[in-house]
């Protein structure tokens, strides 16, 4: 039988489409009744704030790919125009889904558990009376209509925020009769408004800003007759351009970019159903859009806006049931994690186990007197984060304290440079990494002097350092001594803050440098023991896959009888099943409460199991344009609680488990067996 040629396109699944399949599988998390049903309204509105994002980058960046003629293709060997057209046709149908399962499942099962989002058609005269006050007092005194003709020309409408389009009739006091007018809905105030219960029928009774601004948008022009009102909103691209050959300073850089964003190139265009086609062509005119373009939505054009129902309406029992992140009984007993680290490596696995002991690592070490350093990365961190505020106690107290700040990390781009900022203030040393390769590792290092010797104390992470994502996205973080790893992260800093050649690490694996060749390697390990007749066996749990020589490898793993069990949440462009390819791959998706976050990469190793976390995917940007760290789980009970909370577990879930099929879609794991949902079971296990 002839050899199968590993480099046909048929092999490999786009990653535009892939990614859009995660979309709907968080969609579909939005229709399971069994869940508590703000739970339900929150996965629509995360579905809707993953296609804007979708919208700002992908689809931003095949739009530049036509414009420019590109022809260049991936591995699947499609066009950038073939991907395009498939992409609008999942996104329409992905979009219209969404509304239906907002306007016939979510709505009557909030109706059913007397939360009401009000339309006009149902206000009775005592809602009327108070939104006409609302209207009065918090919006007409802040909008800005603007009256389209030679002197008020289209206005620059700013990314994913909400318009009105208006069609008037009549003269203005001037004489004017254009007949349109854009209205903006201030920024400054909420999308959704509860009307106090003194005033409704409920406690939880609300408007949205669009239903108040409609019901009085004749009140903005008096004495004309207002024929139509209909919202909208412009998706732009957000992807900032930086010229990493050409720039001298990146944070002026980034500082000059990031108001363009706002009225970067439009790339969607969102319309109420009823805008008459008249109107919608105008808007997709003034845009310079297409009809593929245009988006008729059958509710509110920002479905994400209404996340703020969930925080308005405190009724637990509509919601997953809150735990408390386990601290491991080692650190209850003694609260000096130095000393507890002289006994052995921490391994926290979150949001199951509390990110607090990181957080105390390095409050401990900003006040303890032997500290005589701290080093730290940082990607994303939020607003009043007590790691940055640590830092600058520290650095204060007069310790070396040295940051190095991602200031490209997307969408955090401005917070990043703030926290720059501040850390600098503080007497804090703060560099920007390594220009063309984004900083994507998790690292602490401390210095202590312990006697007469300097001992160095580590985090490593597969997450961010950001307190909250710390208690929705699941990822480890491993605390050590570990002299060998010490002496690698602080080789690792060196090379980000100085100049020089990568110095040979003793265990961790980094990107750049050595990350893909190490995990190329093992693959290679897991071939030749299943050609030699030994078992060999690979486990990856990570984000998104998408390398396509890792992906040859795993083919040619699976041609040679290796067992592959991928764990990949987002995009896979790998194809399971294929005869004589992958028919020993088998690649699952989990998709429940947590987001799942971790990066695991699992090799049996003749039976000396090779574990290792990751800040990296299996994707190209990853292994070879951004500084990664992988370090091993080498201490017994870590690394078992690895192999069977972080990897066995999610193989035997059989309730948010869905399974990548041969032709791309996936399918809901068979509930046949007794159910089990290995996020629930982490939970029981850590949170009982």
């Amino acid at each position: 039988m002839d050899t199968p040629d590993l480099k046909n396109p048929t092999l490999y699944i786009n990653r535009e489409l892939s990614l859009l399949e995660f979309n709907r599988r968080v969609i579909e998390q939005a229709k399971d009744e069994n869940l508590p049903l703000l739970e339900r309204l929150k996965f629509l509105c995360i579905a809707s704030t993953n296609l804007d994002e979708f919208f700002e980058i992908r689809v931003a960046g095949l739009k530049q790919q036509i414009k420019y003629g590109s022809v260049q293709t991936g591995p699947d060997n499609l066009l950038p125009s073939e991907v395009m057209s498939r992409v609008g046709e999942t996104a329409h149908q992905i979009v219209t889904e969404q509304y239906q399962i907002w306007n016939n499942m979510i709505i009557p099962a909030m109706a059913n558990d007397k939360i009401r989002l009000l339309r006009r058609s149902h206000w009775k005269p005592m809602v009327s009376r108070w939104v006409q006050r609302y209207f009065n007092a918090e919006v007409l005194p802040i909008l800005s209509p603007i009256g389209l003709d030679p002197a008020h020309p289209f206005p620059r409408v700013l990314n994913k925020n909400l318009y009105f389009i208006i069609s008037l009739e009549g003269k203005d006091a001037f004489g004017r009769d254009s007949g349109l007018a854009i209205v903006q809905a201030p920024r400054s105030l909420p999308r959704v408004v509860q009307i106090p219960s003194a005033h409704s029928n409920g406690n939880h009774d609300f408007v949205m800003l669009s239903s108040i601004i409609h019901a009085h948008v004749k009140d903005l022009f008096p004495g004309m007759n207002v024929l139509g009102c209909y919202q909208f909103k412009v998706t732009r691209d957000s992807d900032l351009l930086i010229d990493d050959e050409e720039v001298d300073d990146l944070l002026r850089a980034l500082e000059g970019e990031l108001p363009s964003r706002r009225f970067s190139n439009a790339v969607r265009l969102e319309v109420a159903d009823n805008c008459p086609d008249h109107l919608s062509d105008f808007l997709l005119q003034k845009f310079e859009l297409q009809k593929d373009d245009l988006y008729r939505v059958s509710g509110p054009v920002n479905l994400g806006r209404l996340l703020a129902i969930c925080d308005l309406v405190d009724r637990p029992e509509l919601k997953f049931a809150g735990f408390k992140p386990e601290i491991p009984n080692r650190l209850l007993k003694n609260t000096n994690i130095f000393e507890v680290l002289h006994h052995g490596d921490i391994l926290l696995h979150h949001p199951f186990q509390s990110f607090a002991p990181v957080i105390d690592f390095v409050r401990q070490a900003s006040t303890d007197p032997n500290v005589l350093s701290i080093k730290q990365t940082l990607y994303r961190t939020g607003a009043d984060s007590a790691l940055v505020e640590a830092l600058k106690v520290a650095a204060r107290e007069g310790k070396e304290v040295t940051v190095v700040i991602e200031l490209r990390a997307r969408f955090d781009e401005e917070a990043n440079i703030e926290l720059a900022s501040e850390l600098q203030k503080a007497g804090a040393h703060v560099v920007y990494g390594v220009v063309g390769f984004k900083t994507h590792a998790k690292m602490i290092l401390v210095v202590r002097r312990e006697g007469r010797s300097l001992r160095r104390y580590v985090h490593l992470g597969t997450g961010n350092y950001h307190a909250r994502t710390a208690r929705l996205y699941t990822d480890y973080g491993l605390l050590t001594c570990d002299k060998s790893t010490g002496e690698d992260v602080n080789k690792l800093f060196h090379q980000l803050t100085g100049l020089g050649r990568a110095g040979k690490l003793k265990k961790l694996l980094q990107s750049p440098f050595t990350l893909y060749k190490s995990m190329l390697g093992f693959i290679e390990d897991e071939i030749k023991a299943a050609t030699e007749g030994k078992k060999a066996w690979i486990i990856a749990k990570m984000n998104a896959l998408t390398d396509p020589e890792i992906i040859k490898a795993l083919y040619r793993a699976s041609q040679a009888g290796v067992k592959v069990d991928l764990i990949v949440r987002g995009i896979c462009c790998l194809r399971p099943g294929v005869q004589g390819v992958s028919e020993n791959i088998q690649v699952r998706s989990i998709v429940g409460r947590f987001l799942e976050h971790t990066r695991i990469y699992y090799f049996y190793n003749s039976g000396e199991d090779r574990v290792f976390c990751s800040s990296a995917d299996w994707m190209t940007r990853n292994l070879h344009y951004r500084v990664e760290v992988s370090f091993p789980i080498e201490e017994k009970r870590p690394r078992d609680s690895v192999i069977a909370y972080g990897l066995m577990n999610y193989l035997s879930d059989n309730m948010q488990s869905w399974v990548l099929q041969s032709d791309g879609s996936y399918k809901r794991s068979k509930t046949s067996s007794k159910p089990r949902s290995a996020q629930q079971h982490i939970l029981e296990h850590y949170c009982d």
